[in-house]
Formats: structure tokens, sequence, C-alpha cells
């Protein structure tokens, strides 16, 4: 799946992705700095486009393999 960084926590160590296909009411997708994938939070700014996969958590949807694209 594809996305824009939407917000990112850096003090917390997460941020939310908005996906490209996202419909409105939809929720951001969760991610956490271990999720990500050749680049580091704190490269990361809002409004880059990812790429991501999505898995279940005990909290719902988080993305995983975060990539820049």
């Amino acid at each position: 799946m594809n996305g824009t960084i939407k917000k990112l926590v850096e003090g917390k160590e997460f941020g939310f992705i908005a996906p490209d296909n996202q419909n409105p009411g939809d929720k951001d997708v969760f991610f956490h700095k271990e999720s990500l994938v050749e680049v580091t939070l704190g490269e990361l700014k809002e409004g880059d486009k990812v790429s991501y996969d999505v898995e279940s958590s005990e909290k719902g949807p988080k993305a995983v393999n975060v990539k820049r694209i």
C-alpha cells in the first residue's frame, strides 16, 4: 500500500500514515519507528510519500515495512 506521512510524534517514536485510498471517516494507520526500513524517524517529514504493509495488532491495524518512496 502507499500513503503519506500525516503526523510524526518523535518524542514517542511513532507516527501515522494517511493511506492513498483513504475514504472520508477512515482512520490513519499507526506505525512505530521499529517498522521503518532504510529510513529513520528523524529523516521522515510530514508529507513524505511511503509504501507499507498492514498487520493486525492488539490496538488495531498498524503499518510495517514502511519505506519512503
